[in-house]
């Protein structure tokens, strides 16, 4: 079933288990295989207030782990050219749109959409106050959680991850504590253990 939902076998054996929530379009894969129709109601004003805990998690930690210098903003509108929300934006001597994810899905999408609300961060009504009237370069940060699944992802497109994503990570976590310039758009590492997250020193095992 897995193979002809073009599901991985081991995330379905999760949600079999229930030790994971199935995307709204792993749910039409599998069900299109069984012969199923899939309903969907949207009731307002209900529903978890943290829709993603793990994320939340991270995001808590990272402004918390910050140096003196930096600005901050969470869940920061863009509208043009691209129109999404930013989880984090830090401000200091450049501007850095950081985005966090619990779970991988689509490598592309995820390369290209973070950088198009990169992009777009001037269109922003708090860029006055992140740029301070100047023109800063503007960087990305991406934060990955630590699972088997996020490892394998990002292992099996190596090349691709660094490109994107060139900083060197102890760099990157000298400049957020505010001893050392900024080294470029970069990528993170976070584990998160009884609701607290915390970065990863180096790279998992295995990741270049």
């Amino acid at each position: 079933m897995a193979r002809e939902a073009g599901v991985d076998p081991s995330h379905v054996s999760m949600i079999e288990r229930g030790l994971r929530e199935p995307s709204l379009a792993v749910l039409a894969s599998i069900c299109g295989v069984l012969g199923l129709d899939i309903g969907l109601r949207l009731y307002a004003t209900t529903g978890p207030t943290i829709r993603d805990r793990h994320q939340a998690a991270i995001v808590e930690m990272l402004i918390r782990s910050l140096g003196p210098g930096w600005h901050r903003l969470v869940e920061v509108p863009v509208r043009q050219p691209a129109r999404g929300v930013i989880d984090l934006v830090l401000a200091r001597e450049v501007v850095v749109a950081t985005e966090v994810h619990s779970e991988l899905r689509t490598v592309e999408q995820l390369i290209r959409w973070a950088g198009d609300k990169a992009d777009s961060l001037p269109s922003a009504e708090a860029w006055p106050m992140l740029s301070g009237g100047r023109t800063p370069p503007v960087h990305r940060l991406l934060v990955i959680r630590s699972t088997r699944t996020n490892r394998e992802i990002v292992r099996a497109h190596a090349a691709t991850f660094a490109t994107a994503y060139p900083g060197d990570p102890t760099a990157v976590r000298a400049a957020l504590m505010g001893t050392g310039p900024w080294p470029g758009s970069s990528m993170l590492w976070a584990k998160v253990e009884g609701g607290r997250a915390e970065l990863l020193q180096r790279r998992p095992p295995g990741v270049g």
